[in-house]
């Protein structure tokens, strides 16, 4: 899992580092474009994440005391804040193509469309997993020291979240 970790950081990195590069040879374009997105949404995101993170932290608490039926609700409720991320990133992308912009529209609307996209995919396969480790924490699957796929899930969840602290940043309030 550290593995695959490090390597979706590496790539976010460049994805990252391309848009902080760019942004210094397009001034203008980056600032017009920063203009269009919507802060807000984004801080709710921001807060859906973080929020959800300490409910996967907490489900591990729980589960390391067996307490497994409050580790799933817990779970479900980090789910679900996640759920909110994924409604509000969709409202944002559907507000931005309504109002015309899209991957084709200039330097900054690309990155803006990759960074996130290829975030959001993240935010889905990480729901995936936190699915499945809720459906494995009710069936008992973690007890004892056989902690490790929770952990696991649990690491790739908080890389997604770390992630996104850094891109809110970068897209929606920096100039």
């Amino acid at each position: 899992m550290w593995f695959f970790i490090l390597a979706e950081l590496t790539v976010f990195a460049i994805f990252i580092i391309g848009f902080a590069v760019t942004r210094q040879l397009y001034p203008d374009m980056f600032q017009q474009g920063q203009t269009y997105l919507h802060p807000v949404a984004g801080g709710i995101n921001t807060i859906a994440l973080i929020s959800s993170s300490c409910l996967v932290a907490l489900s591990l608490n729980a589960v390391k005391h067996s307490r497994q039926d409050y580790a799933a609700a817990l779970l479900g409720g980090a789910l679900l804040t996640a759920g909110v991320y994924l409604a509000v990133k969709s409202w944002e992308y559907n507000e931005l193509i309504q109002q015309g912009f899209g991957l084709s529209t200039n330097t900054y609307f690309t990155l803006y469309f990759f960074i996130t996209a290829f975030h959001f995919m993240h935010v889905i396969l990480g729901m995936i997993i936190l699915g499945s480790m809720a459906y494995k924490t009710t069936r008992g699957a973690y007890q004892g020291k056989s902690l490790s796929g929770f952990e696991s899930g649990a690491c790739y969840w908080h890389m997604v979240d770390l992630v996104w602290i850094i891109i809110f940043p970068l897209l929606y309030v920096i100039n």
